[in-house]
């Protein structure tokens, strides 16, 4: 998974540094208020029966109890929304749901009761030790609790350490269907729309390729015969309209004999991938991860191209061909697209903006490269 779409499971450690982090300092308020309370419990005898005054208990584990859930609910609603708490900040990483998205709410819920397991405990110990005022055991008690309550968070956390699947999942992790990524030494999905990636990378609305106006587009012509052969009293049929015309065209024109007509060549360029296939190409031509033609864009040929890295926008190049060379536009990929020309000199192409290129050249998109030849 990390090789091919650049993500990275979190280590063990940045998973135990980031919890540490995130409740140090509630777990360490309360530790100190109930410490406090247990210590200001005073007793009396009253007709040879021990009172026990827990007032101060009562009220100190009560705010306590209060600060650490609101600030449970707290991290649990930020991480929730977002993958992200001040400990995962801190240490670089960020947890998801199964298909890389923002865990939610209840995800995390299920994740914490599993890591915190044995302090609860240790907390339902202390509320029957108050109820049934087991004082004198108080010690005794949550002391070992406590300490197995921890050591089990710990082991929790770092569980993924032993995860066969490429370390990806804890033992919370599993329960809850949550995963954790390192998103210093690779990509964030939470952000960059989870596990596989955006879709689509092209806007969904781009309007309909429009035909591009060029020197070199081919087209037929009929060039009349002689002017002196014409009637004089005839008049001309009005021209028909034609294509654009390109400045250039009228420039240093070839002048051609008379009665000759001249027909659109053949188109004969192929491309040749990177992989060593090769294509005889149409008039139209999109490639890309999975290309498709834009809403209300004629059919054109398709030309799908493997990319397990995900470079490569689902439409990413729109080509047009004629006999000589092929009109390249980038079709707003992510990624960008180049093209080097055949004395070696490379141009990065400018998005929805046509640029011609001869055989020779070798055009980039994403991590894949094409030639571009006669047949």
């Amino acid at each position: 998974m990390s090789g091919t779409l650049a993500l990275v499971p979190a280590a063990p450690g940045k998973r135990l540094g980031s919890a540490v982090l995130d409740w140090l300092a509630p777990v360490a308020i309360l530790t100190v208020l109930l410490s406090f309370g247990f210590a200001g419990i005073t007793s009396t005898r009253s007709a040879g029966l021990i009172i026990y005054d827990t007032s101060l208990l009562a009220l100190l584990g009560s705010i306590g109890a209060g600060l650490t859930l609101v600030y449970a609910f707290a991290v649990a609603g930020v991480e929730g929304r977002s993958g992200n708490t001040i400990g995962n900040q801190l240490m670089g990483i960020r947890s998801a749901d199964k298909d890389g998205y923002a865990p939610g709410l209840g995800a995390v819920f299920l994740r914490g009761i599993v890591t915190g397991a044995g302090i609860l405990l240790a907390v339902l110990a202390a509320v029957l030790v108050a109820v049934f005022r087991w004082f004198d055991a108080a010690l005794l008690i949550l002391g070992p609790l406590l300490l197995l309550g921890t050591a089990w968070a710990v082991v929790v956390v770092v569980s993924s350490a032993w995860d066969r699947n490429g370390k990806l999942r804890g033992w919370h992790d599993r329960a809850a269907k949550t995963l954790v990524f390192d998103v210093v030494n690779g990509r964030n999905p939470v952000a960059t729309g989870g596990i596989e990636g955006p879709y689509s990378f092209a806007p969904l609305d781009l309007p309909p390729v429009q035909q591009v106006a060029s020197p070199v587009a081919s087209r037929t012509s009929v060039v009349p015969g002689p002017v002196a052969s014409q009637t004089p009293a005839e008049p001309l049929p009005p021209a028909a309209p034609g294509p654009p015309v390109h400045p250039d065209d009228a420039m240093d024109r070839t002048q051609v004999r008379a009665g000759v007509r001249q027909d659109a060549p053949e188109a004969v360029l192929r491309i040749t991938l990177d992989d060593g296939r090769d294509f005889r190409l149409e008039r139209t031509v999109l490639i890309g991860r999975n290309p498709a033609p834009a809403a209300g864009e004629s059919q054109a040929q398709l030309l799908p191209v493997p990319d397990p890295g995900r470079t490569i926008s689902k439409t990413h190049l729109h080509l047009l061909t004629d006999c000589t060379g092929i009109w390249v536009t980038d079709r707003h990929s992510t990624n960008g697209s180049a093209v080097t020309t055949p004395d070696g000199m490379r141009t990065a192409l400018q998005p929805g903006v046509p640029a011609y290129v001869s055989p020779g050249t070798t055009v980039h998109f994403g991590d894949r490269t094409f030639n571009v030849g006669h047949a």
